[in-house]
């Protein structure tokens, strides 16, 4: 496992759990990276999510994975920092380690809009939005509308929320991980590669 070795000046963080990495979230980094004219998308696998219970897959499989999806991607890189880190995986950790190893980037945090209305509940937010740039992608069910003190937050610090005008996607980890148990075919959710990891794997076998 590597940290990405140069740092372009304009970087979206897309952070997750990534049990399993899938289409939706390649669309999601593809959509920001061309929407906000991003240099790079880095992926950041969890450690150790704080707000959800354990994962299926292995650290080194999700990484596995991400770096499967990414492949011949121009502009999508892998980002290790949490995998790294012992401990419950918080957000602000990663934003101060990542600013202050790269002082002359400027950080986009990417999330979905059912991320942008819980954000304010997440460890360190108020520092978070101190810190970064958020751009966030509506989610069925979800409208984009952010906590009004959420947007003051980021207006105080001179920070900004960009809605992103990516389509909202149906897809999630849970949806991929039934199919999976289900014994149904991934062509059109997962990337080949992962899908191809995943049964050589044998991974979410069991709902």
């Amino acid at each position: 496992m590597s940290d990405t070795a140069t740092t372009p000046r304009r970087i979206g963080l897309l952070g997750g759990s990534f049990d399993p990495i899938h289409n939706a979230h390649l669309q999601l980094a593809e959509s920001a990276c061309t929407e906000l004219a991003l240099d790079a998308v880095w992926f950041i696998p969890a450690g150790q999510p704080w707000q959800r219970d354990p994962l299926a897959a292995s650290p080194q499989q999700r990484w596995d994975m991400v770096s499967l999806a990414i492949a011949g991607r121009p502009g999508l890189r892998a980002c290790d920092i949490e995998l790294k880190r012992q401990g419950p995986s918080y957000t602000i950790d990663t934003v101060r380690a990542l600013r202050t190893a790269h002082p002359g980037t400027a950080f986009t945090f990417i999330l979905g809009a059912d991320q942008l209305r819980n954000l304010p509940t997440w460890n360190g937010w108020e520092d978070i939005v101190a810190q970064v740039d958020l751009a966030a992608a509506r989610r069925p069910g979800y409208d984009d509308k952010a906590p009004p003190e959420l947007l003051d937050a980021l207006a105080a610090h001179g920070h900004q929320l960009h809605r992103l005008a990516m389509p909202e996607i149906d897809l999630s980890a849970t949806r991929i991980r039934r199919s999976i148990a289900q014994g149904e075919s991934l062509a059109g959710l997962a990337p080949a590669a992962v899908a191809h990891y995943i049964d050589q794997h044998r991974l979410y076998t069991h709902a």
